[in-house]
This record gives C-alpha cells, structure tokens and sequence, in this order.
C-alpha cells in the first residue's frame, strides 16, 4: 500500500533543501533538528516528523550530514530528473520567469518559450527562439518538454493546459487565475499570485483595528 504523505510536509521539503544548501556554502557539515529548526521557525520534532515519512536521517546526539540529506531530497524531490520547462505566454510574467536564474541551480531547464502573438513568435528571448504555440505538438518531442508552465490570460488557460497535455508534457503549473481541469495521471500545481498578496492585506488590516 502506498504511503500517504500530508501535502504539507511535501511543501515543507523544499524549504529544507533551499536552507540545507544555504547551510553548506557557509561551510557546514552537519546540523541539528533544533538549529534547522531556528532557521526555518519550525519545532525540531515537526522536521523529524516529516523526514521520517521518507526514511531514517541523521544520528542520534549529532545531527543530519548536510549534504548527505540535501542530497536525500533533492532524490525525494525528483530533482535529479532534470525537467525541462515549456513557458506558454510570453508576457511580463512569462519573461521573469524565463529569466529566472534559480531553476537551473534545481535541475529545471527552460526547454521552449510559446506565444501565439505574431510579433512575438520567431523572435528570440534570452537567446532562445519564441515559437508559435499551435505547433507545441511537433515541438515538444523534439525539445524533450515535461512541463507546461502557463501564463496566459484566464481565458486561454485551460485550452493551454489541453493543448500541452495532448503534446505530451505530464506536468502543469499554471499561473493563470483560473482552475484547471486536467485528466488523470497529470500532476497540476496551481499558484494563485493573489493568494499571498490578499493575506498580507489582512494581516495589515488586522493590525490596524
């Protein structure tokens, strides 16, 4: 029977990996649950909590190998994979996030950019061609793509989503503000930009009263 991992520890493992490689360039070896702990304003027992869905980490009165365990999820994370990125919708967004100099440090490869505006598409961007999105389906074998990361209008959103998935690309994250429908053994991450911003507008507001 497969293990069912609370969505929140899963959320939680990129954290871990983006401190413990901080933790290693300042050139430390190991560390313990309480220091990552402060680092993160997480409870040491939280940590081993959610580590403990994924094996036996660390010694005992020691502490975890920094590298040992980064390396541990980055293997949890699929990182290692090496997934290449299709970014559809080649707008302000879709621009920052093409330029974005972290994905590659995680092993995420801009493999093609799309748009389906005719001054934009056969122009280059980061020295990388914008190609029409209409032909995603001869494009995306060639350029192995794995995930659509979708920018466009809301709109447009889900016709995106359908026509990446028809291409073959297993994976979308999607920044429209819209929800996706997408068939099984599709894996989606939704990210809501206003989500963040509307909490910060409530905490503010809170503290006003």
């Amino acid at each position: 029977m497969k293990k069912i991992i609370p969505q929140a520890t899963i959320n939680r493992l990129p954290l871990y990996h983006r401190t413990l490689k901080q933790v290693a360039q300042l050139g430390q070896n190991i560390i313990s649950s309480n220091e990552l702990g402060r680092l993160l304003e997480l409870t040491p027992e939280q940590i081993r909590k959610d580590l403990i869905f994924f094996g036996q980490f660390g010694m005992k009165g020691l502490g975890y190998y920094v590298d040992e365990l980064a390396a541990h999820i980055e293997k949890i994370l699929g990182l290692q994979h090496h997934w290449r990125l299709a970014i559809i919708g080649m707008n302000d967004l879709g621009k920052a996030l093409a330029s974005y100099p972290d994905f590659l440090e995680m092993g995420f490869y801009i493999g093609a950019l799309f748009d389906t505006d005719k001054s934009l598409v056969g122009t280059e961007f980061n020295n990388m061609r914008i190609y029409n999105f209409s032909n995603i389906k001869n494009i995306a074998p060639r350029k192995l793509l794995d995930i659509a990361v979708i920018t466009v209008p809301a709109e447009e959103a889900q016709r995106a989503a359908d026509r990446a998935i028809d291409a073959g690309l297993k994976g979308i994250w999607n920044f429209a503000p819209i929800k996706l429908e997408v068939p099984m053994g599709i894996s989606l991450v939704e990210e809501d930009l206003t989500f963040g911003l509307s909490t910060l507008s409530y905490r503010l507001a809170q503290r006003s009263k």
